[in-house]
């Protein structure tokens, strides 16, 4: 198809002398939502990192774009890093934490310019947290964190937006509110969006496809399909339990 954005091609990563990533073909389409799941160690976080060009192939090739990543458009990508590599303790207001998104790359005595501001304040807007920007970032709450992160990663206007395991440590309510903002915000900005998950359930209510991931790729599909082949099996094992419920709460599906 024509209006791919990311392209991975037998792709072939190492790290440390041993393959994370082996022979993985993949393509997310424009304004696709898909969802790369797997067990912890899979290799999905470095599969973020090489559509970032963070990580060479040693085998295959990546095109962001249409370009190798290093070389597209600056602020082509926009990333949301796991949890683990946030300090929510910085001292530091809520239009701070989005405005770093635009001091990249700019020399150090340049100040923001009024388009810069303008991006900062948008990006505020589109995740519903203008009227926070002056709070300390440290007092907000889970959810708002994200979506405070969520504006820092779409204020340099992208095309397409990784995150990674984006609704840990949110309850249900705000899990929920969060993958709302993602289908606007795909909405909205025209947003391709590919996103890390150990939690199928959770992303299954907003995602056009699916990778299943454990070193290879073992499927890559629509959810019905991912079911219908067994491919959970093959990654999570054969006591893989699946909960699938709509918004309303009004019933659900369960997989074995």
């Amino acid at each position: 198809m024509n209006d791919a954005v990311i392209s991975l091609k037998n792709v072939w990563v190492k790290y440390n002398g041993s393959v994370i990533l082996e022979d993985v073909n993949l393509t997310v389409h424009e304004r696709e939502i898909l969802a790369i799941v797997g067990p912890n160690g899979s290799g999905k976080s470095t599969l973020l990192k090489t559509i970032m060009g963070f990580k060479e192939p040693y085998r295959g090739s990546v095109e962001v774009l249409g370009s190798v990543p290093r070389k597209a458009r600056k602020g082509t990508i926009g990333y949301l890093p796991q949890k683990s590599n946030v300090d929510f303790s910085m001292p530091v207001s809520v239009l701070d934490v989005v405005a770093m998104a635009r001091y990249a790359g700019k020399g150090m005595f340049e100040r923001l310019s009024g388009e810069d501001i303008t991006r900062i304040e948008k990006a505020l807007q589109s995740v519903e947290m203008a009227s926070n920007k002056h709070r300390h970032f440290g007092s907000l709450s889970e959810g708002q964190k994200q979506r405070v992160l969520i504006a820092r990663a779409i204020a340099i206007d992208p095309k397409i937006l990784l995150l990674d395991e984006p609704s840990t440590g949110l309850d249900a309510l705000a899990q929920d509110n969060f993958y709302q903002m993602l289908l606007s915000l795909r909405e909205s900005m025209g947003l391709s969006i590919v996103m890390v998950s150990h939690d199928i359930g959770a992303v299954s209510s907003i995602v056009d496809r699916l990778a299943c991931l454990k070193t290879k790729l073992h499927f890559h599909g629509t959810l019905t399909d991912c079911f219908a082949n067994e491919s959970l099996k093959s990654v999570f094992g054969k006591n893989v339990y699946y909960v699938s419920h709509n918004r309303n709460c009004n019933g659900g599906e369960n997989h074995t």
